[in-house]
């Protein structure tokens, strides 16, 4: 019976660390501050700024999917690659409604 409780344990433990949560949140934060102090400041010109953003939100969807979506996690990637594909969508539909209503906002 002890075995079976230690089994238990050891696959609660595979859904990441503290240390692992605090990194991706702090990561997180930083790549979300980080475009907000350069448009706020004019740090550059339009396009650089817009290609700054762009490499900001891919590299925090990276570190949403490998410290807290667990895609590094090996036993289940059946999970892993549906937490991805999900992610994918998400952002996909964030971009395409993003473009779509600056599109028609712009024309009124």
């Amino acid at each position: 019976m002890a075995n079976h409780n230690s089994h238990a344990h050891d696959e609660h433990e595979s859904h990441g660390s503290l240390k692992s949560y605090v990194i991706g949140f702090v990561l997180s934060i930083v790549l979300t501050i980080l475009p907000i102090v350069v448009v706020m400041n004019d740090m550059m010109d339009k396009t650089p700024t817009i290609i700054f953003i762009l490499i900001m939100a891919v590299l925090q969807f990276v570190i949403q999917l490998f410290f807290f979506m667990h895609l590094r996690e090996d036993k289940k990637p059946r999970y892993n690659v549906m937490a991805l594909i999900f992610g994918l969508v998400i952002l996909v539909t964030i971009i395409a409604g993003s473009i779509w209503i600056m599109t028609y906002n712009a024309v009124g």
